[in-house]
């Protein structure tokens, strides 16, 4: 599926709302995290100058969050959602894999957190990473595109 990410714009936070909303929401009850629409909007708004829109044809679809932090020299993904009828087209592993290749040119890790209900995590341990702790809430995980 041809996808494009643009920069988000204020006029997406709705969007951006809605779609944690859909994707999120049963499992931030799982683990007892924020479910309203203020706790939504607060979490769409963290490092949100970090944050693309994914778009087909034009539509927006999904969100890509992602910022490099220097001190551990790696790449952390904030947040990446999918809406639900795009889901299960490998658009996750497509946005994955374009950011594992940004990684291994600059020899960065990749790093993320899953809340421990997301069946999601299982799309990231196909793709390489490794569990390096966890919260009461989440894994964190983190993929070496060196293998070190």
């Amino acid at each position: 599926m041809d996808i494009s990410l643009r920069k988000a714009t204020e006029a997406d936070i709705d969007f951006l709302i809605a779609l944690r909303k859909q994707t999120m929401h049963r499992y931030l009850v799982d683990v007892g995290m924020p479910t309203t629409e203020a706790g939504y909007r607060e979490r769409v708004l963290v490092d949100f100058e970090h944050a693309e829109i994914v778009e087909h044809q034009g539509e927006p679809m999904g969100l890509f969050k992602t910022l490099y932090q220097q001190e551990q020299h790696r790449w952390y993904v904030v947040q990446i959602q999918v809406a639900a009828e795009y889901q299960g087209y490998g658009i996750g592993s497509q946005l994955l894999k374009m950011l594992f290749a940004k990684a291994a040119q600059q020899n960065a890790k990749v790093a993320l957190g899953v809340i421990k209900t997301n069946p999601a995590q299982q799309l990231y341990y196909r793709l390489g990473f490794r569990k390096v702790g966890e919260t009461d809430t989440e894994y964190l995980l983190e993929y070496s595109p060196t293998k070190d």
